[in-house]
């Protein structure tokens, strides 16, 4: 399954600062980037819900944003694009 991940996190402290960056690297991990707080991470339930526990994990409740979309298949009829940034289709061919 196709998941959106957005995330706002105040940086207003150090603490929050350190809370951006390692919400941003569980992210990395899974996902890629779409745009500064939004990941594209293609998941299994499992994996879904390991993210989830491991962002809210880092977040604190009281001053940052989770937020996840769950797209349905078919992707390619849900998720239109424009501009210049174009994400990976890790399900197409692979070419090294």
């Amino acid at each position: 399954m196709l998941v959106i991940v957005t995330y706002d996190v105040s940086t207003e402290s150090s603490a929050g600062r350190k809370r951006l960056r390692r919400v941003a690297k569980a992210c990395e991990r899974i996902g890629q980037r779409v745009q500064k707080s939004v990941f594209e991470c293609t998941v299994n339930e499992m994996q879904f819900e390991q993210l989830e526990r491991e962002l809210l994990a880092e977040i604190d409740v009281n001053q940052d944003n989770l937020r996840f979309y769950r797209i349905t298949e078919p992707v390619e009829l849900r998720v239109k694009q424009h501009g210049c940034f174009r994400s990976v289709d890790f399900e197409g061919p692979l070419v090294v």
